[in-house]
């Protein structure tokens, strides 16, 4: 599971029919403390998440592709939350 925050979409005119009715979204990659690490990803939106959104983005393959159920789908990252609270324990 990846911490992200949703800065844009992505828009693609010829794509697999996996694709068709959803959402790319292109999302800035968080660390443990919600701040950037200056890595981005494309997740396939799964839950109507919005830009500027804090989210939760599943990026293994198959977890990915159970969920579509679809076991030939190509997908690799899919947005499967978003993050009302983000709160660290302290030791």
């Amino acid at each position: 599971m990846i911490l992200g925050r949703i800065t844009g979409s992505v828009v693609s005119t010829i794509h697999h029919p996996i694709v068709n009715g959803r959402k790319l979204l292109l999302a800035e990659r968080l660390d443990q403390e919600g701040k950037p690490t200056g890595g981005y990803l494309i997740a396939m939106d799964a839950i109507g998440a919005g830009m500027g959104e804090t989210v939760i983005i599943l990026d293994e393959g198959s977890g990915a592709r159970q969920i579509l159920e679809d076991d030939q789908a190509p997908i690799r990252s899919l947005v499967v939350g978003i993050v009302d609270t983000l709160e660290l324990g302290s030791d």
